[in-house]
């Protein structure tokens, strides 16, 4: 997926993305209690928090980021 979220990175540049690996993150990949499914792309804004679980298509992923800026 990391050439998926490279061209949502280009094509979003607004977007504020933190990029974490399960086995190397560990300690702050446990505060956002992922699950056991792998990927997991949590959207976040103030008001809303979206769980994307296993691999998403880009447009996929992009949809979601439209409705979390709703």
């Amino acid at each position: 997926m990391k050439k998926i979220w490279k061209e949502i990175e280009e094509e979003y540049p607004n977007l504020d993305i933190i990029n974490l690996d399960y086995d190397m993150d560990e300690e702050e990949v446990s505060k956002y209690l992922p699950g056991d499914v792998l990927p997991v792309v949590i959207l976040k804004n103030n008001e809303k928090e979206i769980r994307l679980i296993g691999e998403k298509t880009k447009e996929e992923i992009i949809e979601s980021i439209g409705q979390i800026n709703e």
